[in-house]
């Protein structure tokens, strides 16, 4: 469905609350200028109204969350029979048997169906959680703290997350407080790479430092939608089984079919030791798995009444609940193929713009960049432009200057037509 040509955006309930938030959260959180944010009131499928009820069309898909569609209804009525049921258990102590069941099912749906033996879990609330347990698991499992990373890498910001980020603009304003165990590497990009060279890079660092593990996106995601070249991740697999360290994929953003494969990885056919996931797992709900082979998973001591690693909420049967309606339709082959078969639609239609200030086109299924030769700023008003004609874009890049496009699935041909078309009249208007 097309949204509404909007005019007066953001609207009067839209300014009064980003009034009200202005005068009560940090001013570091939210941006807001005179013509951002809306503020958004519900939302179906690729569509979001907001509090004005102006309507747009999301190209976003709330941060790669609503890849099934925004209130997917059969996420929704799991929400909506755990809700009347049980609304939070005793995670570690006396959680819901729903805990079991998703651990088991995430175990399926990677290391077994990969042919792999079994996964065990450590299930988080937010992205960066599933992260930092993947590292303290390295560290576990190698008694070596070191953790080769790259540069332009995106895994949350928390403080063992904020090490391994690849983007100084998070880093290095905490960087006094953090203990430096990284070493960032350039990551590579485009088919004609050297793979030769970003070897001997790993191989040099390894020279010098004691790593337990490498953390890599098989995409990157807010790096710029950043696709490495063919081979990169199988390099990996055969350094990290030559030196006795876990490969780590943070797939946080590319699992669950973002990319036209259940997970990113599967591309290159590896198996990665350890696998963070997030996003798409719940549909909409906060909550986190870092899935490892059970063996390396085994590092981790028995409990004897106190986790080492925990919290509140973990396995909260609401998310727990959601995580498993959004996984039966993820697990379904048809709905890889259709990512792929939209992803193909959306770069055809963008290759076929011919427009100025193009740099490149890029991407693996729903998960594309366009990389602008304009700066940030410039970007983030052709951002706002699309907004008040009811697009909802995010740039991404080190720079800000590449257009991310990561609709829900279901996204159509008309859609796609309709905001390939605006964006051609931007660019060449800028």
């Amino acid at each position: 469905m097309l949204p509404s040509i909007q005019t007066s955006i953001p609207g009067p309930r839209s300014l009064a609350a980003a009034a009200q938030l202005r005068r009560h959260e940090s001013r570091n959180v939210t941006y807001m200028d005179a013509e951002f944010p809306v503020f958004w009131a519900r939302a179906e499928g690729v569509n979001v109204w907001d509090v004005d009820g102006n309507r747009f069309l999301d190209w976003t898909s709330a941060f790669g969350v609503a890849g099934l569609g925004h209130t997917n209804p059969a996420v929704r009525d799991a929400l909506i029979a755990q809700a009347g049921a049980l609304l939070h258990a005793m995670g570690d102590v006396h959680p819901t048997p729903l805990k079991a069941q998703l651990c088991e099912r995430l175990s399926a749906l990677t290391f077994e169906r990969w042919g792999a033996g079994s996964g065990k879990v450590i299930l988080g609330n937010s992205g960066f959680e599933a992260v930092e347990a993947a590292l303290k698991t390295a560290l576990l499992h190698s008694g070596k703290p070191g953790v080769i990373a790259f540069e332009g890498a995106y895994h949350g910001l928390g403080y063992g997350a904020l090490e391994v980020a690849g983007t100084p603009y998070f880093r290095e304003p905490f960087r006094a407080q953090l203990k430096e165990f990284a070493a960032l590497l350039p990551f590579p990009k485009g088919a004609s790479t050297d793979l030769e060279k970003v070897r001997a890079q790993i191989e040099e660092t390894l020279a010098t430092q004691e790593m337990g593990a490498i953390l890599v996106e098989p995409i990157q995601g807010r790096g710029g939608e950043i696709v490495p070249p063919t081979g990169f991740l199988r390099m990996l697999r055969t350094v990290c089984d030559e030196h006795k360290m876990l490969l780590i994929a943070d797939e946080i953003y590319t699992g669950f079919n973002r990319t036209g494969a259940l997970f990113a990885c599967e591309h290159s056919g590896i198996v990665p030791d350890v696998i963070c996931l997030g996003k798409g797992l719940t549909s909409g709900f906060p909550l986190s798995a870092c899935v490892g082979r059970s063996a390396v998973m085994d590092a981790w001591p028995e409990s004897t009444g106190e986790a080492l690693h925990t919290s509140t909420f973990l396995g909260n049967p609401l998310g727990c609940a959601m995580a498993l309606a959004s996984l039966e339709q993820h697990a379904k082959p048809e709905l890889a193929a259709q990512v792929r078969e939209r992803g193909e639609r959306v770069l055809a239609a963008l290759r076929a713009l011919h427009a100025p200030h193009v740099v490149d086109l890029r991407g693996e299924g729903l998960l594309i960049g366009l990389e602008l030769d304009c700066d940030g700023a410039r970007t983030n008003d052709l951002v706002k432009r699309a907004l008040r004609d009811g697009l909802i874009l995010l740039q991404s890049g080190p720079k800000g200057n590449v257009l991310a496009f990561t609709p829900p699935f279901a996204i159509s041909d008309e859609e796609i037509a309709f905001t390939v078309k605006q964006i051609g009249e931007y660019l060449a208007k800028m």
